[in-house]
């Protein structure tokens, strides 16, 4: 499943972004007026692949799961509140219920590694549990390459059977105490860069806290080295990611398969688009980023993928807070491109 999702994301048809433009330059306003919404607009209408943009109906998939790494005082707080986290979720209590029912949002709740039983049945809940969180990966490997697998392709297979449903954008968003340390170790893998330089505050860390996180980073990129240094993007997502990172990676390859508008959160979906982006650098076309992450580390990753978020607003819990504010600004783009008139249909001179 994984290898034929990856040989058949294709990129958006070039010529079309050109066509898209000519339309917005000829609706009632001075060109270029709408500024970055225009951007957006273009895009969607390559991604439609010539049609007429369509943004909903939206669907935010919350990937939740443990790691192992947090026993190594990563986080302020503790493992037991990603379970936590999720019962808040399932009850509507956190952020991202009340951003997704203020955007018209739907939102699933998936459990793809918290440590524990099995959560009771629930209408906003998906129970593909790969396996009770990761493995310390300062230690060694976080996960085995298959099951790491496994998790991918739950994430394409969640995609499948959202758009069968009729879904036409996918949010990314994530719950994970320990996340932002895998996601960390992750752009060092793969850029190159210093956990020094990256890691930040996640759930609030001060100083001495960030300085113990980079080196729990440092050491996990070292006994790690082999699996980094052979380049297969999988094999690093297994070594030092997560499993609901690596199932939000299946998500934005399947998304991007299918052809959908995808918007990545913060941080840690961040480092899952870099996974997928690895696999298949096309997946790019698809991807909206909704928003600059606080984390220190965020902006030198934008840079490093040549993008630029959708807002600038502080923000760094996760959840898919941020595509879920995100979301509505794709939502207007497409229709002011689909819905404004033109000016010989006003009869408003040029």
């Amino acid at each position: 499943m994984l290898e034929d999702t990856i040989k058949n994301i294709f990129p958006v048809e070039k010529s079309l972004l050109a066509k898209a433009q000519s339309h917005l330059d000829n609706l009632t306003k001075p060109r270029g007026s709408l500024g970055r919404l225009e951007e957006i607009a273009v895009r969607l209408y390559a991604i439609s692949q010539g049609n007429k943009p369509v943004v909903d109906p939206g669907l935010i998939f919350t990937c939740a799961a443990d790691h192992g790494v947090a026993a190594g005082g990563v986080s302020l707080f503790p493992q037991e509140v990603t379970r936590q986290m999720v019962v808040n979720f399932l009850s509507g209590g956190a952020a991202i219920n009340v951003l997704a029912h203020t955007a018209g949002l739907n939102l699933k709740v998936v459990d793809v590694g918290v440590k524990g039983d099995d959560f009771p049945d629930h209408e906003l809940l998906i129970s593909r549990k790969v396996m009770p969180g990761t493995k310390d990966l300062s230690l060694g490997p976080a996960m085995e390459d298959d099951d790491c697998r496994k998790a991918v392709e739950i994430g394409i297979e969640l995609v499948d059977e959202a758009g069968s449903r009729g879904i036409r954008t996918l949010c990314t968003g994530e719950m994970g105490i320990g996340n932002t340390t895998s996601s960390t170790a992750l752009y060092c893998a793969f850029f190159g860069l210093e956990p020094g330089d990256l890691a930040g505050a996640g759930t609030g860390l001060g100083a001495e806290g960030i300085k113990c996180k980079a080196e729990v980073i440092a050491r996990g990129l070292e006994i790690n080295k082999s699996a980094i240094s052979n380049g297969d993007p999988g094999k690093i997502l297994a070594a030092l990611g997560g499993l609901e990172i690596a199932c939000l990676t299946g998500i934005i390859l399947g998304g991007a398969r299918k052809r959908m508008n995808i918007i990545i959160d913060g941080y840690i979906s961040t480092a899952a688009f870099v996974c997928a982006w690895k696999m298949n650098p096309h997946v790019l076309d698809y991807c909206f980023f909704s928003h600059l992450s606080a984390e220190k580390g965020h902006l030198m990753v934008m840079k490093k993928i040549m993008a630029r978020p959708v807002l600038d607003m502080d923000l760094r819990l996760g959840e898919g807070t941020g595509a879920a504010m995100a979301y509505f600004i794709l939502k207007c783009a497409g229709d002011i491109f689909n819905k404004m008139a033109t000016f010989d249909q006003a009869g408003v001179s040029r």
